[in-house]
C-alpha cells in the first residue's frame, strides 16, 4: 500500500482548482482487450520505446505535473548517452493529455495501440481515465503518481509508492483505501506537537480532504484546531490571528499554493510562529524562495513529508547522480527525483529481460515480483502485493525535510529509520 493517502494530500489543492476538468469520454472497450504483440526483438539494437504521459497543460497550470516527466526524460538522456540497455537506446515518446479524461484516453490510445509502447513510465495525470485500457492491453505503468486510485485498482499498474491492494478492477479494499498516521505521529514523538491546525477553503474537496486530516490528528491525540474561510474572498488575516491565539503548533491545509503563500503571509503579519506549517511531496521545490518571499519566519516553518530521498541530500550518491544530471534545469523538485527513479524501475526491469528478449510481458512479471525496489536508495522500500484485507497497522517510514534559508531543504533524520507502527485508517477515494 505505500501509503495511499499520499495521493490525496499530493493533490488536495490541486482538486480545488480542477472541479470543473472535463472527465473525458470513453473509448470502446474492446480497443484495448487485444493480448500483447510487442514482437520478442531479435538480439539487435532496435529501440525501446517507452511512453510519458504528462498533464503538462491542465486547468491546474503549466507546471503543476511536469516534474515526474523531467526526471524520467532525464534520466533516460543519460542512459542513452551512457549505452542504453544491452546496447539499445531508449526512445522516449511524450503527450500531454490537457488534464482531461478526454486526453488521457487520446495518449493511451497513441502510446498503447499506435506506437506501442514497451511501458509507460512515470505518469501523471490529472484524470487517468484510460488506466483500465492500459491495465487490459497489459501494458506495465511503472513508476507513476498515485492522483486517484488507479494504482491500487488495475493489475499491470505500478505507482511509485507499491500498494498492498488486490488490484481487481476495484479501488482499494471494497471501494477503500486505507492511509497511516505517521506524519502526525512523527510530529508528537519527535518535536512534541500537541496542538495541530487545519485550514481549508468552504469548498468541497478541500473540505473533504481537511476532514481526512483531522481524523488522522484525532487519532494520534492532537487537539485539532478547525479553519474554514471562504474561497472567493477568503480572510487568511483572521486565520493567522486565531492560530497564533489557540497556540498551534502545527499548521496542515488542504488549499492551493497560492492560498498557502498568502497564509504564510498573513501569518508573519501577525507574528503566529509554529513548530511546523507542514506541507507535500508536490510542494517540495526548490522554488519556496519566491512562492514565500514575503513571509520569511513563515518560509522557514516548512517541512515537508514523503517517501523519497530528498532532493537537496547530495551526501547520497544516487541523489547526487540525479542532480548533475538535471544540473540544467531551472529548479528542482522532489517529484522530479521520483520520475528520475521511475526511470531507473524501469531500466532495471528491462536489464533482467535482457537475455530472455525484453517485452512487456517479461518486464511486467518482474515488476509484479517487486519486493523492498528502492532505486539505489533514492525511494523507502516499494512493495506490490495483493493482501485479501487491508492491514489494521503498519510500521510506515517517512522522509522528512525542512526548509533554511541559505541551506535549501535539509534532511531531518535518516528515512529509513524514521518508522513509526500506525493504524491504518479507511477512506474513499
Amino acid at each position: 500500500m505505500g501509503r495511499p493517502s499520499r495521493a490525496v494530500e499530493a493533490l488536495a489543492a490541486v482538486l480545488l482548482l480542477a472541479l470543473s476538468a472535463a472527465c473525458g469520454s470513453r473509448l470502446p472497450e474492446s480497443d484495448f482487450t487485444r493480448e500483447d504483440r510487442t514482437p520478442a526483438p531479435s538480439r539487435d539494437t532496435a529501440p525501446l520505446r517507452v511512453g510519458i504521459i504528462a498533464s503538462a497543460t491542465s486547468p491546474v497550470g503549466g507546471s503543476a505535473f511536469t516534474g515526474p516527466r523531467d526526471g524520467a526524460k532525464a534520466y533516460f538522456d543519460r542512459l542513452n548517452a551512457r549505452g542504453g540497455v544491452d546496447g539499445r537506446r531508449v526512445e522516449v515518446r511524450l503527450c500531454d493529455d490537457g488534464g482531461s479524461g478526454v486526453g488521457n484516453n487520446e495518449c493511451v490510445d497513441k502510446l498503447v495501440e499506435q506506437e506501442k509502447v514497451l511501458a509507460l513510465v512515470a505518469t501523471t495525470a490529472l484524470d487517468y481515465a484510460g488506466a483500465s485500457r492500459v491495465s487490459r492491453a497489459r501494458v506495465p505503468d511503472i513508476g507513476g503518481q498515485p492522483i486517484g486510485a488507479a494504482y491500487d485498482t488495475h493489475p499491470h499498474l505500478y505507482g511509485i509508492y507499491g500498494s498492498l491492494a488486490p488490484r481487481r478492477g476495484t479501488p482499494g479494499w471494497d471501494g477503500k483505501l486505507y492511509g497511516g498516521t505517521e506524519v502526525y505521529r512523527y510530529f508528537k514523538r519527535e518535536h512534541g506537537a500537541r496542538t495541530a491546525a487545519v485550514v481549508s477553503y468552504n469548498q468541497s474537496a478541500s473540505a473533504a480532504y481537511a476532514r481526512l486530516v483531522e481524523r488522522g490528528l484525532r487519532a494520534e491525540g492532537y487537539r485539532v484546531v478547525t479553519e474554514q474561510v471562504d474561497f472567493a474572498l477568503p480572510n487568511f488575516r483572521a486565520v493567522a490571528a486565531d492560530l497564533q491565539e489557540q497556540g498551534v503548533d502545527l499548521v496542515f491545509d488542504a488549499i492551493d499554493g497560492h492560498g498557502n503563500a498568502r497564509l504564510c503571509r498573513a501569518m508573519d503579519e501577525v507574528g503566529a510562529d509554529v513548530t511546523a506549517k507542514v506541507t507535500n511531496v508536490q510542494n517540495w521545490t526548490s522554488a519556496v524562495p519566491d512562492a514565500y518571499e514575503d513571509a520569511p519566519r513563515c518560509r522557514n516553518a516548512l517541512w515537508a513529508t514523503g517517501a523519497s530521498r530528498n532532493f537537496e541530500d547530495v551526501g547520497h550518491p544516487a541523489v547526487r547522480e540525479f542532480r548533475a544530471a538535471t544540473r540544467g534545469l531551472k529548479t528542482h523538485s522532489q517529484w522530479q527525483l521520483e520520475g528520475w527513479a521511475a526511470a531507473r524501475w524501469f531500466t532495471d526491469a528491462a536489464r533482467s529481460c535482457a537475455k530472455s528478449g525484453i517485452t512487456r510481458a517479461c518486464v511486467d512479471a518482474w515488476m509484479d515480483r517487486s519486493r523492498g525496489y528502492t532505486a539505489g536508495g533514492l525511494l523507502l522500500p516499494v512493495d506490490f502485493a495483493r493482501l485479501p484485507e487491508p492491514p489494521r497497522t503498519r510500521e510506515t517510514c517517512l522522509s522528512v525535510a525542512r526548509w533554511q534559508d541559505g541551506r535549501g531543504w535539509v534532511t531531518q533524520g535518516d528515512m529509513n529509520r524514521t518508522c513509526f507502527p500506525v493504524p491504518q485508517l479507511a477512506y474513499a477515494p
